[in-house]
This record gives C-alpha cells, structure tokens and sequence, in this order.
C-alpha cells in the first residue's frame, strides 16, 4: 500500500532544512571572522621577520569573503577555516590561511593587475586573488587538482580566472608579462623564465628550497634587475615539473 507524507510535515521539512542550511552559512561567516582575527594576530607576532605587522584591508576582506570550505573535502568543512593546511589529495595541500594572506598582501596587488600562478592547487589562493586583481591565471599540473578547481571556481563564479593543466615552470607565455607571479610550490631556485614572465616593477612570491625552505619575495626594477628578500621560513611541497622529454 502506497503512503503519503502529509503536506504539512513535508513543509515543516522543508524549513527545517532550509532553516539549517541558513545556520550553517552563518557559522561559516563567523568562522571565518575568527580566522581573519588570528591572521591579524599571526601578522603581529610575525612582523619582526616579515616587516608587516598589519595586512592591507582589501586583504583581509578577500580572506573573511572566500569560501574556504568550498575548496576542501566535504568531511573537512569543520575544520576549514582552522589557521592549517589540510591535505586536497594527491600529496598536495591547501595553504594555511596565514600564509595564504601573507603571500598575497606581499603582492602588494592592485585593481587593474595580472596575476600569474604556478600551483593551483584547490583553486582556494585563486580566489582569493580573483577578488584583488584584473585577471588571474593559474597553473596546475596535476590533471585531476586542475579539473575539479576549474569546476569549483566555474561554480563559485570566479569568471576572471583563468586555468590551465601544463607544467608551471615554464609559466604562461601567452598572457606574459604579468604584474605579480605567485608560486605555491617550492622549486629549488628561482626560474629564470618567471623571471623573464614579470614586468619591470612586478613582483613575485616564491618559497625556494628542498628540506629547508624560505619565502622570496623578487621584486623586478624598472631597468629588469632583481631584488630577491627572504621573508620567514616555510614548508611546501616540492614544484612537479614535467620530464624534459614530455610530449
């Protein structure tokens, strides 16, 4: 015998879910308030080493509007705005939100900007970025992280992102030279053709290093010679680069 669900208990679900989804939202824009509040706590405790004891606020802004959890594993929604990395599955990771802020706020970024990056990743600092410059470009060279990124910012609606499967050491040519160059990855010297890719006055961002690691910020003068400054100590995962014999 075929049962009914009455219309009044099948509304009352309906709000319940609705009502829960709404809370659920609201719980994530606190978080991510509370996690804003530790990076400008972060950048503090950390402005002997960096020089910055305060983030731009168009910084802060991005950091408190991307939806972190959007960019991470289902199960991991609870602790996506802990101030951590979290593992995204084939032996990468999303950057701890501190370092996240930290890299972009030494971009020094402006409206009107081009930004190239090299790693994206789970498409979360693309984002990011996406809130702070003109066009962003981004390479991953992982086929299944580059795929699922490219759906989550299509869906997020980050329609000044561009993406691309492709070894990122060798950068993008097509839309060079770019204003800022971002590198979440940590190659062992500083490419010479992302180098090549900056605009006079640009800057790039880069952790240089195999077991021991330091973030370069490179800044470009106007006549092409670099300034390279080491900013703190970190830790990513070694830049992947395509076998030089790769079709």
């Amino acid at each position: 015998m075929r049962r009914t669900v009455p219309a009044a208990f099948a509304l009352a679900a309906l709000v319940t879910g609705a009502v829960a989804e709404v809370d659920a939202a609201k719980d994530f824009v606190a978080q991510r308030r509370q996690m804003v509040d530790e990076i400008k706590t972060m950048a503090a405790s950390t402005a002997v080493d960096t020089g910055l004891a305060e983030f731009d606020p168009r910084v802060l802004k991005a950091m408190a509007e991307v939806a972190r959890h959007e960019f991470v594993a289902p199960e991991q929604s609870g602790i996506a705005y802990k101030n951590r990395p979290l593992p995204i599955g084939h032996g990468q990771t999303i950057s701890q939100p501190f370092v996240v802020a930290l890299m972009t706020e030494l971009l020094q970024l402006k409206d009107g900007d081009k930004v190239l990056e090299i790693g994206t990743g789970s498409g979360y600092q693309a984002a990011v970025l996406s809130l702070l410059a003109r066009e962003v470009y981004t390479i991953e060279i992982l086929p299944e992280l580059g795929d699922s990124a490219r759906g989550v910012l299509k869906r997020l609606g980050y329609a000044n992102v561009t993406t691309k499967i492709g070894d990122g050491y060798q950068g993008w040519i097509e839309y060079a030279p770019f204003d800022a160059i971002i590198v979440t990855a940590a190659p062992d010297h500083i490419p010479q053709v992302l180098l090549e890719q900056l605009k006079p006055n640009g800057r790039m961002v880069i952790p240089v290093g195999g077991l021991t690691q330091d973030l370069m910020l490179v800044t470009k003068r106007a006549d092409g010679r670099t300034i390279n400054q080491t900013i703190l100590p970190v830790r990513f995962v070694p830049l992947t680069r395509e076998p030089p014999n790769a079709q």
